[in-house]
């Protein structure tokens, strides 16, 4: 029987915001484990473990983007079925989920092909050298081939949130994080096969994740069911969804890109050191962005849901709310990394080393990581309130106006350390967007707000 989800309209936000945002913050987090356990076991293979990690490493952009796809369809489509949910238009939020799940279905077999056929071309162009592309090239045919498992799961699973089943999304997510951590080291230790055994284990893990989320979507329990006669792609339908969800994709997109500028620049000025530790630097950024989008992503369905019932002060609420969250949670990771960054170095690998060069940069790196609550908040309440154009000029500041060119320029203006220098874009880009998006996020949000505000105020 589908349930009621009038409660995202009239539960108290601060609670309703608690009870959405654990399941989805633990699902995050467990999404972190996901993501960096491989890296984990991998660093610490004896002997070539650093040169294994560094060739995974090499492997992040592809995966991204694999990643990115499904953000374009999930994190597209879930907030307009989340809007059309709160007018009380569920047969629409229907078609949205059917023909969403029929564009990852195509998404899939295009990037599985694309994945398989040019895999090594794409690595050596990404920054592999000589000395570590078998290990890039052994994990990334064997990750290729579960491109659909991973479409499916990230997608659809964003559709379950969207309806307030919080705890139902955490619960994907955590059958193939679990099981990933279990096989990781029989696939990799027990049985020997090194960086393809990481690789298998994940494929299985969201093999698994993806019957789970598939058959709640088919079952009783869902408001929004998958239905065969909605999977017909229909252009009024799809492109709305992938226009919202071109923002999101434009930002992990967008982290691929910028992960191929900084191996290229690392390996050019830093050698292989230099491109496994920027391995380890963006799984450590990883504690701080998949969290804030935990808290994020149990924020969207009340914003979503209230801003379709034209409740602006519920709107407002939920917002601040996630704002002063994000950035308690930013402040304080900041700290802890740089009082103890030898601590999540020494996560990634035992190698004297790399240990050594990683957290020395790792300060560098993460030095604007502080402001991260506010751009994320910003961010994902322009997606919750269906201001597709707004998100994207977001993410493309950030990104493409700002961090890109900074890699390239910094080392030729901070010549005395010029491997430093391509670190410290990262912060530097952060602190400029971060300044931006506050002004614009202002601006957008007041107008958005007196959009559904009958006397027109904007308190």
């Amino acid at each position: 029987m589908n349930e009621d989800k009038s409660f995202l309209g009239t539960e108290p936000v601060g609670k309703l915001l608690f009870r959405l945002a654990i399941p989805t913050l633990t699902a995050q987090v467990i999404n972190m484990l996901y993501n960096i356990v491989d890296r984990i076991y991998i660093g610490h293979i004896p002997g070539d473990g650093a040169l294994a990690l560094t060739g995974v490493g090499v492997c992040m952009p592809l995966i991204m983007i694999v990643s990115a796809f499904a953000a374009l369809v999930g994190f597209g489509g879930a907030p307009r079925a989340s809007i059309f949910m709160g007018r009380g238009d569920n047969k629409t939020s229907e078609k949205i989920l059917g023909n969403c799940f029929s564009a990852q279905l195509i998404i899939s077999a295009v990037l599985t092909v694309l994945l398989l056929l040019g895999n090594r071309t794409f690595l050596l162009a990404f920054g592999a050298s000589e000395n570590t592309i078998s290990y890039a090239v052994s994990y990334m045919n064997i990750y290729a081939a579960g491109t659909l498992f991973v479409q499916l799961t990230l997608g659809m699973n964003a559709f379950i949130t969207a309806q307030g089943f919080a705890k139902t999304g955490m619960v994907s997510v955590l059958i193939g994080a679990v099981c990933n951590i279990i096989l990781d080291p029989v696939f990799i230790y027990v049985l020997g096969y090194g960086v393809r055994g990481a690789a298998i284990a994940t494929v299985i893990s969201q093999a698994l994740s993806t019957v789970w989320v598939l058959s709640f979507l088919l079952g009783k329990r869902t408001v929004l069911r998958l239905r065969l006669k909605n999977m017909v792609l229909c252009p009024d339908i799809i492109l709305p969804c992938l226009a919202l969800g071109l923002a999101n994709f434009i930002m992990q997109a967008s982290e691929s890109i910028i992960s191929i500028c900084f191996n290229s620049s690392l390996l050019k000025y830093g050698g292989d050191v230099a491109v496994g530790a920027m391995t380890i630097l963006t799984s450590v950024m990883q504690f701080a962005m998949l969290p804030l989008q935990g808290f994020g992503q149990g924020a969207m369905p009340i914003m979503s849901y209230n801003y379709g019932a034209k409740n602006s002060a519920r709107v407002k609420s939920a917002f601040r709310l996630l704002l002063k969250i994000n950035m308690i949670y930013a402040v304080t990771l900041w700290l802890c990394i740089m009082l103890f960054p030898q601590v999540f170095a020494g996560m990634f690998t035992s190698d004297p080393t790399l240990l050594h060069f990683t957290k020395t940069v790792l300060r560098i790196y993460v030095a604007a990581m502080f402001l991260f609550g506010i751009q994320t908040a910003c961010q994902m309440s322009f997606t919750s309130l269906g201001n597709a154009k707004a998100s994207i000029i977001v993410a493309v500041m950030r990104k493409f106006v700002l961090l890109i060119p900074l890699i390239y320029l910094l080392p030729h203006i901070l010549t005395g350390n010029q491997v430093y220098a391509v670190y410290l874009a990262e912060p530097v880009a952060d602190a400029i967007a971060v300044t931006f998006t506050t002004f614009f996020f202002s601006h957008q949000f007041r107008k958005t707000m007196k959009e559904i505000e009958p006397d027109g105020s904007t308190s």
